[in-house]
């Protein structure tokens, strides 16, 4: 007790030092030292759990946090990159106390309430158009306005079930709103992914500071979205843009956390005004959507007919009333930042009060009389985009300071102005208030800006979470124009004067039903876990031959260790598969160079690298059903270290982790038989492929060595037989043997047993085509004996397995040109 005594002690004066320092020289507006009595209590105690577990460096605890965010899986994308970023979350969350917080929170709350009102007339009567109190070139001009959504009646009665505003604090401690978020509000996962990250870093602030929890809010929306469906237990999915959107990996978690299904435009279909997800099982109803798809890019018979993401329908089956769509489509019309400049008059006329949170002062160019005072006061206002899209005025399409702008660049602003006003909107420059990140080893106050969510719940009210995430910009210039997306983000924690309930999303033990099904698999997800697993055996069958090829016909100093002939076989393999062009010679450095551009080539072929890049896109794409580990595999950076035999044994040995977290890690599900499948499949078609090219003309021993090498069958063969390799027990081995799990034979009966425990369509007993192809090759390989084997044997095999496979993908998977089968199908 005394040495835990003593650590607090020092932790507290390490709290008290690392405060003194940073208000000797921040600014008065800053969120830690403005605070008073509670608030500033309870940034004294996160210092001091800070300080704890920290070891009194403030480096260590940037680093922890850096470590939380990867190991939960956070990332996100800038658009046009391929690669995700690591997600930056700074170790000091922004403390707000319970006083404070609600008067956000009832703003956030008034806000959301009066856009719903609004959108409701909008898309209905119209009567603040038609009675001017908006423009009608503010909603007729805007790109979010969908014409289509005019008089439909959403289902639920709903236009907004979710809500979210970009907040600042000024220096004297108000806050206001600076943006709104209602065509597909993101974020929600990134709070609750740095909520985790922070909880697992200061694991005893939780309790401690009574800090008000999440899980009521998630609860809130999934509940709320559940009450306006049509069923009692309806089937919820998060509509995503697909794995290059960039926040997918927030999605994907958000997603897993709230047990909706993860699904793109391509896993849905509208049969007879209902929405359907496609799934190995047929097609099962979807009740609702949490939408995070531009709306315009949603349903090509409605909005834009170009669109290859969306879902042909799906207006229909939102005006029938059986699908719930959040939010709905044309929403952001409210979002517009014009929008701004008429929401306080809209509020004294709607609701006859002001807005709580009052947004930054905004001047729509689209009326003459503002237009002229943007013209007037354009070196003391920010000139921003009317609707998001970029005018030919402000070419990068983000928001400029009016005093930076001279000479052509001012003049061109200036006639584009003159040229179409209702592009522009001029705003007040804000100034906001800072808080503390830890910058080279030490507190340094930055701008932030905090981003509220609010969800309307089952009983139709709305839900506010306590907290959002900050975004903390990277400079210490405060002024909002200049902080853009900003560098960091942090935790928001929320403290109560009283104790928070442990409240959680998740059921009590006692209220969990029990299940083994993990439920229905979409087509799209079994897709990608069958070329995950061909993609992974691809790659290992690859390197299985360039290691061949290095260990035993290029390492010697003294020459080759295989004759002339097995090396030109093995080079044929690599050839064929496209890894690498035929090399102009079998020396030594040519061997070397061309086993380099099959291992590491960066061109067209199908190198290692290549093949691995792959696989790795499509992890990216599955983070809601591949665990962490597998992720992190997948996306581990090719070896550069060591020479080629040191790169492939490392990936070697990475290819033996995944497998292994496949066989021991993954629960046997139907999303499981299809990676195994894949790789049973591919494997299947290696060995066969394999066989084929050392098992014609005249065999040699070295041939026959090399066969069992590829196939990992060595040590069998010797336990087996005494004598050297001879063709038949080898290809019997190899070909026929059923208890060689490296064999052909092993390889299609895995096949066949998985697709006999797949779902079938039909409930007439018969042996669906892709099963009764699989019980093909199966008998075959029962009757043929090792001594018959030959190159037209073979080829049959070969044909036959690349049939099999397009049949399992004209069954299970979404085929461009079978959108739907008709026969036999279920709806669910």
């Amino acid at each position: 007790m005394a040495d835990r005594a003593a650590d607090a002690m020092d932790a507290g004066a390490i709290a008290d030092r690392w405060i003194a320092e940073y208000c000797a020289h921040s600014p008065a507006a800053d969120m830690l030292c403005s605070a008073r009595g509670s608030a500033s209590a309870a940034w004294h105690g996160m210092f001091e759990e800070l300080a704890r577990v920290s070891g009194g460096r403030l480096s260590n605890a940037q680093e922890r946090a850096q470590r939380q965010a990867e190991d939960i899986g956070t990332g996100y994308r800038i658009a046009g990159e391929h690669d995700e970023r690591p997600w930056p979350l700074s170790p000091i969350p922004l403390m707000i106390d319970e006083g404070e917080w609600r008067t956000i929170a009832d703003g956030v709350a008034q806000r959301a309430s009066l856009m719903e009102t609004i959108l409701f007339d909008l898309y209905g009567d119209a009567r603040l158009v038609e009675r001017g109190h908006i423009p009608a070139a503010l909603v007729t001009g805007s790109p979010f306005f969908l014409r289509p959504m005019a008089r439909v009646a959403p289902p639920g009665g709903y236009q907004l079930h979710f809500f979210a505003a970009d907040l600042c604090r000024g220096p004297t401690g108000e806050w206001r709103v600076l943006a709104d978020h209602l065509r597909a509000p993101a974020g929600a996962g990134y709070a609750l992914e740095n909520r985790l990250a922070a909880a697992r870093m200061l694991g005893g602030l939780q309790s401690r500071l009574n800090i008000e929890r999440h899980a009521p809010f998630f609860a809130a929306l999934r509940d709320g979205l559940a009450a306006l469906c049509r069923r009692s237990d309806p089937r919820i999915g998060l509509l995503t843009a697909g794995r290059f959107d960039p926040s997918y990996a927030e999605q994907a978690h958000l997603a897993r956390y709230l047990g909706f299904m993860l699904v793109e435009g391509a896993d849905l279909t509208v049969i007879d005004d209902q929405l359907y997800v496609r799934t190995i099982a047929g097609v099962k109803r979807i009740d609702a959507l949490l939408r995070r798809l531009d709306p315009r890019l949603l349903d090509p018979l409605a909005f834009d007919s170009t669109s290859h993401i969306g879902v042909p329908g799906l207006v229909d089956a939102m005006a029938a009333g059986n699908v719930v769509v959040s939010n709905a489509p044309g929403s952001g019309a409210a979002e517009a930042p014009a929008f701004s400049a008429f929401m306080p008059r809209l509020s004294l006329r709607l609701t006859g009060q002001e807005l709580r949170l009052p947004n930054i002062a905004t001047w729509w160019a689209g009326q003459s009389d503002q237009a002229d005072y943007i013209r007037d006061n354009l070196d003391r206002l920010v000139i921003a985009p009317a609707f998001g899209d970029a005018p030919l005025g402000l070419p990068g399409g983000a928001k400029v300071l009016g005093a930076d702008l001279s000479g052509k660049a001012r003049d061109t602003l200036i006639a584009d102005m003159a040229r179409r006003p209702q592009d522009y909107i001029g705003q007040e420059i804000v100034r906001l208030s800072t808080m503390p990140v830890v910058a080279d080893g030490a507190l340094a106050p930055r701008p932030f800006m905090l981003r509220v969510f609010a969800a309307r719940g089952s009983d139709g009210r709305w839900a506010v979470l306590p907290g959002g995430f900050a975004r903390i910009g990277e400079h210490p210039d405060p002024r909002a124009a200049l902080m853009g997306e900003g560098s960091w983000s942090a935790d928001v924690c929320v403290t109560a004067s009283h104790a928070v309930e442990p409240v959680t999303l998740l059921p009590g033990p006692e209220e969990i039903r029990l299940r083994r099904n993990p439920g229905t698999l979409p087509s799209r997800a079994a897709d990608n876990m069958f070329w995950l697993g061909r993609y992974l055996e691809r790659g290992e069958a690859l390197l299985g031959v360039i290691r061949v090829l290095l260990g035993h016909s290029i390492s010697a100093d003294t020459g080759a260790a295989l004759s002339q002939a097995t090396i030109g076989r093995l080079v044929g393999l690599v050839v064929a598969g496209t890894a690498a062009p035929p090399p102009p010679g079998t020396g030594r450095a040519e061997l070397v160079e061309f086993a380099r551009t099959a291992l590491a080539g960066e061109g067209t072929g199908f190198s290692v690298r290549a093949i691995n890049r792959q696989a790795r896109g499509i992890g990216d794409g599955m983070r809601d059903r591949l665990a962490a580990d597998m992720i992190r595999l997948l996306e581990a950076p090719f070896p550069t270290r060591g020479g080629l035999l040191d790169k492939a044994g490392s990936l070697q040995r990475r290819y033996a982790a995944i497998a292994g977290l496949c066989a021991e890690h993954m629960a046997r599900t139907h999303a499981w038989r299809f990676i195994d499948l894949g790789r049973r499949l591919e494997r299947a078609m290696a060995v066969s492929r394999t066989l084929r090219a050392f098992i014609s003309g005249d065999v040699t021993g070295d041939d026959l060595s090399t066969l069992l090498d590829l196939a990992d069958s060595q040590i069998s063969y010797r336990q087996r037989y005494m004598a050297g390799p001879a063709r038949v027990p080898v290809v019997d081995l190899i070909a026929f043997d059923a208890s060689n799990p490296r064999g052909l034979a092993f390889q299609v009966a895995a096949i066949a047993e998985h697709l006999s425990a797949l779902p079938v369509l039909s409930d007439d007993g018969l042996a669906e085509p892709q099963q009764a192809r699989a019980d093909e090759i199966v008998a075959l390989l029962k009757t043929w004996r090792a001594a018959d084997l030959d190159q037209a044997m073979l080829h049959d095999i070969d044909v036959r397995l690349a049939g099999l496979s397009d049949a399992i993908a004209r069954r299970y998977f979404l085929q461009a040109g079978e959108p739907l089968r008709a026969e036999g199908l279920t709806l669910g």
